[in-house]
């Protein structure tokens, strides 16, 4: 205690009296008001803070109303309906996703690890989940089209690959029937060839410098409330119901990329 009555506080070597502690913490306080970033907020967490990152968020598209056309053959309004609905939880979770991803800080980037890390569960969670979007956009755009037909030049692509048109659907039906998840016609850039291929889930088995041109998804939620286990059928249902015009727009639509290249 000092003569005049003040209890003196040390900090580091400087010693201050009661009333100038108090005054400096006041001052602190009104700063901390003023900018409370700079004061709770760590260096490296404000350098990949979302203030810094614009987050562009996915837009579902709507349904198109043409795919309740396949009801005549037998894939029903009630499962595009909920089916819908399955492909809206994707575009919410690439959402959330994209969040999370702008908010990692530089401490989080730097615990990036194979075996188990934020960094690796994001990224690769959404590629499942923006898989998901692209797959669902191909196919309810693919559909709903009964009575259309395949171009000259597109049949004309498939019987060079395959033989035959016949021995095409032989090929994309029994594909159907092996895969898990889903089932692409699509143009292979670098041979200038179609060919057909398994994805058993939204993101597995990409095929590198390819065209989807047609998408049949082959998940049980695509047909078991009209066809239950019965997956040949709904294959059967399919293929009367693609939209020729979408699939020969996207056949030419690859040809003018791979001639761009």
């Amino acid at each position: 205690m000092t003569p005049g009555g003040y209890n003196p506080v040390t900090m580091g070597d400087t010693r201050l009296t009661r009333r100038e502690f108090l005054q400096q913490a006041v001052a602190t306080t009104a700063l901390a008001a003023l900018a409370p970033r700079a004061l709770a907020i760590p260096h490296h967490r404000r350098a990949s803070s979302m203030a810094e990152i614009q987050v562009v968020e996915y837009v579902a598209k709507p349904l198109p109303e043409k795919v309740f056309e396949t009801e005549k053959f037998g894939i029903s309004r009630k499962t595009h309906e909920e089916h819908y609905k399955l492909y809206q939880g994707y575009v919410n979770k690439t959402n959330e996703i994209r969040r999370a991803l702008a908010q990692l800080t530089s401490e989080e980037f730097s615990k990036g690890n194979q075996t188990y890390s934020l960094i690796r569960s994001l990224k690769v969670d959404y590629t499942f989940a923006l898989g998901g979007i692209k797959n669902h956009e191909l196919y309810f755009e693919n559909i709903g089209g009964g009575g259309s037909e395949p171009s000259a030049e597109l049949r004309a692509a498939l019987e060079r690959a395959f033989g035959s048109f016949e021995r095409w659907m032989e090929d994309f039906k029994a594909t159907g029937m092996g895969g898990r998840g889903w089932v692409w016609l699509a143009y292979d850039h670098d041979e200038g060839i179609l060919f057909n291929y398994i994805g058993d889930a939204q993101n597995t088995f990409p095929v590198w410098h390819n065209t989807v041109i047609l998408a049949m998804d082959v998940y049980e939620h695509a047909y078991y409330l009209d066809f239950q286990t019965a997956r040949a059928r709904y294959i059967d249902a399919f293929m009367q119901a693609i939209d020729w015009n979408v699939v020969n727009a996207r056949y030419e639509a690859a040809l003018r990329i791979g001639k761009r290249g």
